[in-house]
């Protein structure tokens, strides 16, 4: 029996540029309004593993930390690199970005449903399922910021917009950027990024964010193997009614879509956006078969 081979050099460089420039998209996710970090991680063959790695961290430490750490890499550079431009586009053009972002998500609602489906048939309770996250979910989340407030831009909401992010990971389809903007915390986030606030931002959303791996990834893995068609018919519910919601104004929400001066010129920007927003969407799903 022939030894394992090493990877080349050359192929090992590559394969740590490839990881993080999927970390680089995946951070994507934490900052980007209606995007998963979960999504985009199974979009790019990564969620199964990453799952498996934060549920079983000791057992699996030696082969998924090397195998990791430049997705790491990759996200802290996505975050530090576009937290900037992408404050000044929400400021400047938020209405088209929007929309953009909103056209992403729904070009990689064919491969949710297909990954939905893939291990069993849809039945009555998984539409049940799907209706139920659709109108709960989205009637909780407009009126989250009636329900709860906003959160002040402290340590102690940071930890929870770490939270936030963590399931948004965790949770393929939850967008954490949609419930920061609902609670206040989306644009003192950006800014804290921008800023390379590493105590009063960076940490707490660290920290947050690592608690609540450690206390929900078990569940979500053994959910997912339990009951993987509800789970993910649970997710495509919340996808669709996140993605609704980037696009309604919400008059309680401080960082809600405002269609307040919009020009025609807008709104053919914003189908466009949108259209460009589905392509590359549907593109980018496509690559989850390629790299599983």
């Amino acid at each position: 029996m022939l030894p394992p081979q090493t990877p080349s050099r050359p192929h090992a460089l590559r394969g740590f540029l490839t990881r993080g420039l999927k970390g680089m998209i995946i951070a994507l996710g934490f900052i980007l309004p209606g995007v998963s970090g979960g999504v985009l991680a199974a979009i790019l063959g990564l969620y199964e593993r990453l799952l498996r790695f934060m549920a079983h961290p000791t057992k699996r430490w030696r082969s998924d930390l090397p195998f990791f750490l430049p997705v790491g890499i990759g996200g802290l550079l996505g975050i530090a690199l576009l937290s900037a431009p992408l404050a000044y586009l929400l400021a400047h053009a938020q209405v088209i970005v929007l929309w953009g972002f909103a056209g992403a998500i729904i070009g990689t609602l064919p491969a949710l449903t297909a990954t939905a489906t893939s291990q069993s048939d849809r039945d009555a309770l998984d539409w049940l399922w799907f209706g139920g996250t659709l109108v709960v979910g989205g009637l909780g989340l407009y009126f989250m910021s009636d329900l709860v407030g906003t959160l002040p831009a402290n340590f102690t909401g940071f930890l929870v917009a770490g939270g936030l992010i963590a399931l948004g990971v965790l949770v393929p389809g939850l967008s954490p950027s949609n419930l920061l903007l609902i609670l206040g915390l989306f644009a003192p986030m950006l800014t804290g990024f921008k800023n390379l606030d590493l105590l009063g931002v960076y940490l707490p959303i660290a920290l947050g964010g690592l608690l609540t791996l450690a206390v929900f990834a078990k569940g979500v893995e053994y959910l997912l193997q339990r009951y993987h068609s509800r789970v993910h018919h649970f997710i495509l519910g919340l996808v669709v009614a996140s993605t609704v919601l980037i696009l309604v104004p919400n008059p309680s929400a401080a960082e809600s879509i405002s269609y307040a001066g919009a020009t025609a010129l807008t709104w053919v920007g914003s189908l466009v956006a949108c259209g460009a927003g589905i392509a590359l969407g549907w593109w980018m799903s496509r690559l989850e078969a390629k790299y599983k």
